[in-house]
């Protein structure tokens, strides 16, 4: 059989001739490139700092409550049959201490005719919302909360006039520290301020209070000794047990009047809601995305309209349509990639900074990096598919007759 009755087989692209080809464009223009680029950059960067962010910050909730403990219960008097407010009885805290799998139990009663003043001299309605609560000594280790500055109270000062402030309470008092000639007014008497208190995160009413010793409220406060919140440590394995008779064990004779929680429970909602507000900046992570895919279908049809010589002098030389296909949608994809790789660096950037700033573990999930780059992928393809068709379909001789 003669030579002539064979068609010439076109080359086989390699990949290194696909990346070279479609390279080609993207060096030429290469601030229409950037630009192009940027779009796709811009959304990812968007997707990965808000699920980084997220992500981080339930990181650090699980650190928090890993130190702190999601075995704290506490117990505190609802209302009766009327509505009207119900009280704990005086030895509810002794009762459950008595129950099997619990290992500590403190109380706060709350002191409702002591207002807290910085001095005498401020006006009895400007009270800045702080509450002064009578505390049992074993207060802090069962709460988990810390000290910022002086000591806790002791079996001697929890006698005399000595008050403890939560963090919010020493804020507002403008209290920085405690100390020997730091006072506050309380009730008509005059406290001492022997410790200033963290922020306790499983104890939240402690931030806004002044807590003063058992004793002393109820020598200076007129305090009725009648504990309103009982805090509870039990087991980890009996928890769930130890909630159910709580309620019964602190009153046994209207346990219905007892309201029980579960502190670590605000905390996990306080999150779940969190994941809400986050699908919402991922969706406009998405939008930002939606129009760098646009951005990057506009830059690729203007390439085909100005290459247009170069495509038919491909043609007249021998490329197949299928190659001239795959030059466009390589270089699209090529430009997607670059922006969506930039796009987790910016993003990755953008989370390790702002958990820093927060004292949190910066943590990015690796869906979430390899999900960025698949989704420019998915874009790019989407978005250069038809410039690619449309170059491929290009007859030689009107390519070469283009301007």
């Amino acid at each position: 059989m003669s030579a002539i009755g064979h068609r010439l087989a076109p080359a086989r692209m390699r990949a290194s001739d696909v990346l070279i080809v479609g390279g080609a464009g993207l060096r030429t223009r290469p601030l229409r490139a950037f630009l192009s680029a940027l779009g796709i950059a811009i959304g990812i960067a968007a997707m990965v700092a808000v699920v980084g962010v997220s992500t981080s910050s339930r990181a650090d909730l699980q650190q928090t409550l890993d130190r702190l403990g999601t075995n704290l219960l506490t117990a505190g008097p609802g209302n009766d049959l009327f509505g009207a407010a119900a009280t704990l009885p005086d030895e509810s805290v002794e009762m459950i201490r008595r129950i099997g799998p619990v290992t500590a139990v403190s109380a706060v009663g709350k002191v409702p005719d002591a207002k807290v003043y910085r001095s005498d001299r401020i006006p009895e309605i400007e009270t800045n919302g702080l509450l002064c609560l009578a505390a049992r000594l074993d207060l802090l280790e069962t709460v988990s909360a810390t000290l910022e500055s002086g000591t806790w109270l002791n079996e001697a000062t929890a006698r005399y006039p000595a008050v403890v402030l939560g963090s919010a309470a020493a804020d507002r008092l403008g209290i920085g520290a405690a100390g020997q000639d730091v006072r506050v007014y309380i009730g008509g008497e005059w406290f001492t301020v022997v410790g200033v208190l963290h922020p306790a995160p499983l104890a939240p009413e402690l931030d806004s209070a002044a807590l003063v010793g058992w004793a002393a409220a109820e020598s200076y406060l007129d305090f009725d000794s009648h504990p309103t919140t009982v805090y509870t440590r039990a087991d980890e394995e009996y928890v769930t047990d130890v909630r159910d008779v709580l309620a019964a064990t602190a009153n046994p004779e209207t346990p219905s009047e007892v309201d029980v929680s579960r502190p670590s429970d605000a905390l996990a909602a306080k999150q779940a809601a969190d994941r809400a507000f986050t699908g919402l900046l991922l969706g406009l992570g998405a939008v930002a995305l939606l129009v760098g895919g646009v951005g990057v279908a506009n830059t690729m049809v203007i390439s085909v309209l100005e290459r247009r010589a170069e495509i038919g002098l491909r043609r007249s030389l021998g490329a197949t349509r299928g190659q001239v296909r795959v030059q466009f949608l390589s270089e699209s994809l090529l430009l997607s990639a670059l922006g969506g790789a930039g796009g987790v660096v910016l993003g990755t950037a953008v989370t390790a900074f702002y958990a820093t700033t927060q004292d949190w573990p910066a943590v990015i999930p690796p869906w979430a990096a390899a999900g960025g780059i698949g989704a420019t992928l998915v874009i790019g393809a989407i978005a250069g598919l038809y410039p690619a068709i449309r170059a491929a379909r290009l007859p030689p001789t009107e390519a070469l007759s283009a301007p």
